[in-house]
């Protein structure tokens, strides 16, 4: 019953709210010059090029979707999505039952198929549903490797937790916090059962193993761009291609929300910019804004971030960075990472961006609150099963503060780079919810 409810919501989501724009399309196109050309790379104004600025994880995934169900098949994805989605509700599930009990287990289950932040990428061709899938994967084999009822580790559980790194790093390179996180809990948690030179050799072997799928992706980077890229680069550019340091500074003293990320960064290069879109902590003294409004008039006027009005996009940030450095270093970086896990995360339904703006779109705004406050009820769950402190808690919380420590440095903030989060929520949330007490299942964590 569950998973029937899983896959009708999803299946919902493909009908009414299907995403095949943007990031979407740039990941087919380089999965079909990969299948017709032997090319990884993407067509530009009809030529096609070399790229770098996705890792092959996805585009992978994609091309063996083309080469089954036809190419550009993009609903054809969504459904394999789909049953992929299915299945880490189920690890989520599995995992909750080895750390916890049955009942949490059962929770969890519900919990996972019936969340819509989750549910709602399976309808997008993007990397999130694989990667939510691969983090349950490695949880879950994690719980199994640590079980108390063998005389060593088992190795199938060790190369799985490997092939769940890897591939979390190929679909995304923040992915590769996966390993970070669970390599050095396999150690902890495992030492005091198996001596620590014992685990020791089992985390190393995983990790190397872990890595070499990206040895042939940087070779290839060398011989095609001759740079050092093993995985993707920061601002998704290839080499020799501009990266707007300056106004990428800039944006970083004015954004805290997914609005000002796609009203003003993401217009870069390609956009107006309107001033009255710029929030009020864009100024910090009416000289101040006049100097932004003719910025934004050249800039306006070309549409093009030539190297000399990016270069006065960073005096202008240097300036307010050096009037407010608090605000710039603590303050805006705290707001962005509090978006991103507040925020209602409507960014794939048609819901207005300034979901706020009650007067302009009543029943939208009392929709939007209403889905900030389920994903505020499953983070207050997690926090009350957090306290319980079940087991693995520890590398659960781990894996949190290191993505929210890397979300906490980038420019441009989007609710779905906290969905990642998601299956330690629910298993948490879950184990809140359950009554009873931890019912022994073979794991050994002190």
């Amino acid at each position: 019953m569950a998973l029937v409810a899983g896959a009708a919501l999803r299946l919902w989501f493909i009908h009414a709210y299907p995403e095949v724009q943007g990031d979407p399309l740039v990941y087919g196109s380089i999965a079909k010059n990969w299948m017709l050309h032997g090319v990884y790379g993407s067509t530009t104004s009809g030529e096609l090029r070399p790229t770098l600025i996705r890792l092959p994880g996805y585009p992978q995934f994609l091309a063996l979707c083309f080469k089954l169900f036809g190419m550009e098949h993009y609903h054809a994805v969504m459904f394999l999505q789909t049953v992929v989605d299915l299945a880490s509700c189920i690890l989520i599930a599995a995992f909750t039952r080895r750390i916890w009990n049955r009942r949490a287990a059962w929770w969890a289950l519900w919990l996972a198929v019936l969340c819509p932040f989750t549910a709602n990428y399976a309808a997008a061709p993007l990397t999130e549903t694989l990667e939510i899938f691969w983090i349950s994967v490695a949880f879950y084999a994690l719980s199994r490797f640590l079980q108390a009822d063998e005389e060593s580790p088992q190795w199938r559980w060790a190369l799985l937790q490997a092939l769940a790194w890897s591939y979390a790093a190929l679909l995304r390179p923040d992915g590769a916090l996966l390993a970070v996180a669970l390599c050095p809990a396999m150690v902890w948690y495992g030492r005091k059962r198996w001596g620590a030179k014992r685990i020791t050799r089992y985390a190393a072997v995983a990790a190397v193993l872990s890595v070499l799928p990206f040895i042939p992706w940087t070779m290839r980077n060398w011989r095609t761009f001759h740079v050092f890229q093993p995985l993707a680069p920061r601002y998704a550019t290839d080499p020799g291609e501009p990266t707007n340091p300056g106004f990428n500074r800039w944006t970083k003293t004015v954004c805290v929300d997914l609005a000002c990320t796609w009203e003003v960064y993401w217009n870069a290069d390609t956009d107006v910019i309107d001033m009255a879109k710029l929030p009020s902590r864009a100024f910090d003294s009416p000289a101040q804004y006049e100097q932004t409004r003719h910025l934004l008039d050249d800039y306006n006027k070309t549409i093009s971030l030539a190297p000399s009005l990016d270069e006065r996009f960073s005096q202008l940030a240097t300036d307010r960075i050096r009037r407010h450095p608090l605000r710039y270093y603590l303050s805006l970086p705290l707001a962005r990472l509090a978006d991103m896990w507040l925020r209602p995360r409507t960014e794939l339904l048609w819901i207005e961006l300034r979901w706020w703006d009650y007067d302009h779109h009543e029943s939208e705004t009392i929709f939007a609150a209403a889905y900030a406050a389920l994903n505020l009820l499953y983070l207050i769950g997690a926090a009350l099963g957090l306290r319980r402190w079940p087991p693995l808690a520890g590398a659960m919380v781990a894996f949190i503060v290191l993505r929210s420590a890397l979300l906490a440095t980038i420019e441009a903030p989007e609710p779905r780079y906290t969905l990642e989060c998601f299956p330690i929520l629910i298993a948490l949330a879950a184990i809140a919810i359950a009554s009873g007490q931890r019912e022994p299942v073979s794991i050994s964590i002190s």
